[in-house]
């Protein structure tokens, strides 16, 4: 079928090289997705301890607002209802906007994160 070994040889190589090419290939797909999840699990760890810390904030500063609306108030019952109606109100609002605030950034970081190409 070939005229010569060396058409033979040329192919033999030709296969060999393809073949070490598909397993480069999928040693940089793990080592891209090695990547990616590691950007993302550092991204979760990061707004989860974020999430920790503004709760704590939060609750810190609704009890100093408690004593400061007690001078008005002139009852501690009314300004803890008072801040714990506030904090419902903020709550009620982040559920509706869920979309625009939680929703929308997430899709959009994880597309980002793992449909566009690296331009190295």
């Amino acid at each position: 079928m070939f005229a010569n070994d060396k058409s033979i040889d040329n192919l033999e190589s030709l296969f060999k090289e393809i073949k070490k090419y598909i397993e480069l290939q999928g040693q940089f797909v793990k080592l891209e997705l090695v990547e990616k999840l590691t950007i993302l699990l550092s991204t979760f760890i990061l707004i989860l301890v974020l999430i920790i810390l503004g709760i704590m904030a939060l609750f810190y500063f609704s009890f100093m607002l408690v004593y400061i609306l007690e001078k008005w108030t002139e009852s501690i019952i009314g300004s803890y209802a008072i801040i714990g109606g506030i904090i419902l109100i903020i709550a009620f609002i982040l559920y509706k906007a869920r979309k625009q605030i939680i929703i929308q950034p997430m899709v959009n970081f994880l597309a980002h994160l793992f449909l566009e190409e690296h331009n190295k």
